[in-house]
C-alpha cells in the first residue's frame, strides 16, 4: 500500500506553484536532476518539502542562465557555484555586445534623421527588431500567434526584454557549445537542452500549447525552420548547429511520446 502524506504535493500542484510545467518536472526526473519523493502505484508523482527546496534552487540557478548539466554538477558538488557563474558572465558579456550594437544602430538613425543624411538599412537593423520573422510566424502558426507574442513582448518593458534576451543568448550559446563538442542529439545532455528550450518557449503567449508548453508539432516545425532559414541557424553557429538543435528537439518529442 502507498504511503499517504498530506504534506506531499502532486506534480500538477508543484508545476503550478513553481510556474513551470509537469513535462519539465518529468524531464528533471528522467535525467536525475530532481526525483519525486514518491511515486504512487498509479504512477502519480509526489514531492515533499525537501524536494520543493531543491526545485527552488534549480529554478534560481536557471534564472541565472545556467544550463541543466551545469546545475546538476553544482547540486552534486562536482562544480563550484562561483566558477559556473563566471562562465555565465561570458555569455552575458556577449549579449551586452549585441545590445551595444542595437544602441549604436538607433543612435546612427537619430544622427541621420537630425542631419538629413541617408542611412543604410543594414545600419538601421543591425542586431535589432523582433518583428523580422513576423511573416514566418503568421504563415506557420497564424496571425493570432504573432499578435499575442508581440503584445507580450512589448509588455515586458526594457528590463524584461533585456532579461529575456540574456536567457535566449545563454540557451543559444549552450546549444552551440554542445553541437561543437559533437554531443549525441538523442543523449541526456541534448535532451536536457531540448527540455530547457521547450520551457523557454512555454512562457511566450501565442506559442501553440501555451501556457502548458509547446506542442510536439510546434517543436518539430521550429526545428526544421531553424535549419531552413539562415537567420535562425546563425543563432546556433550555422546550419550544422541548427541541425543539431532540430535533431535534439525531435528526439525530445519522440521520448515524450514514447
Amino acid at each position: 500500500m502507498d504511503r499517504t502524506d498530506a504534506a506531499d504535493r502532486s506534480i500538477a500542484d508543484v508545476a503550478r506553484l513553481a510556474g513551470t510545467t509537469t513535462r519539465t518536472l518529468r524531464h528533471y526526473d528522467a535525467i536525475g536532476l530532481l526525483r519525486p519523493t514518491r511515486v504512487a502505484a498509479n504512477g502519480h508523482r509526489y514531492y515533499d518539502a525537501e524536494a520543493l527546496a531543491a526545485l527552488q534552487r534549480i529554478l534560481l540557478l536557471r534564472d541565472l542562465g545556467l544550463g541543466l548539466p551545469t546545475i546538476a554538477d553544482v547540486l552534486a558538488g562536482r562544480r563550484d557555484h562561483t566558477a559556473a557563474l563566471i562562465a555565465h558572465v561570458e555569455v552575458l558579456r556577449a549579449e551586452r555586445g549585441r545590445l551595444d550594437r542595437r544602441i549604436s544602430s538607433v543612435e546612427a538613425t537619430i544622427r541621420s534623421r537630425r542631419g538629413g543624411s541617408p542611412l543604410m538599412a543594414e545600419q538601421m537593423f543591425d542586431g535589432f527588431d523582433h518583428t523580422e520573422h513576423r511573416e514566418e510566424v503568421e504563415r506557420r502558426w497564424g496571425r493570432d500567434a504573432y499578435a499575442s507574442g508581440d503584445t507580450w513582448w512589448r509588455g515586458l518593458g526594457e528590463a524584461g526584454q533585456r532579461d529575456w534576451r540574456a536567457a535566449q543568448a545563454a540557451l543559444a550559446a549552450d546549444w552551440t557549445d554542445a553541437a561543437t563538442r559533437g554531443v549525441d542529439p538523442a543523449g541526456d545532455e541534448a535532451l536536457a537542452l531540448a527540455a530547457r528550450h521547450a520551457e523557454w518557449l512555454a512562457g511566450i503567449p501565442g506559442t501553440p500549447g501555451y501556457p502548458d508548453g509547446p506542442t510536439d508539432g510546434y517543436l518539430l516545425g521550429l526545428g526544421e525552420l531553424y535549419v531552413a532559414d539562415p537567420r535562425f541557424a546563425a543563432n546556433y553557429g550555422g546550419e550544422a548547429g541548427a541541425a543539431f538543435v532540430r535533431d535534439a528537439l525531435a528526439a525530445y518529442v519522440a521520448r515524450a511520446v514514447g
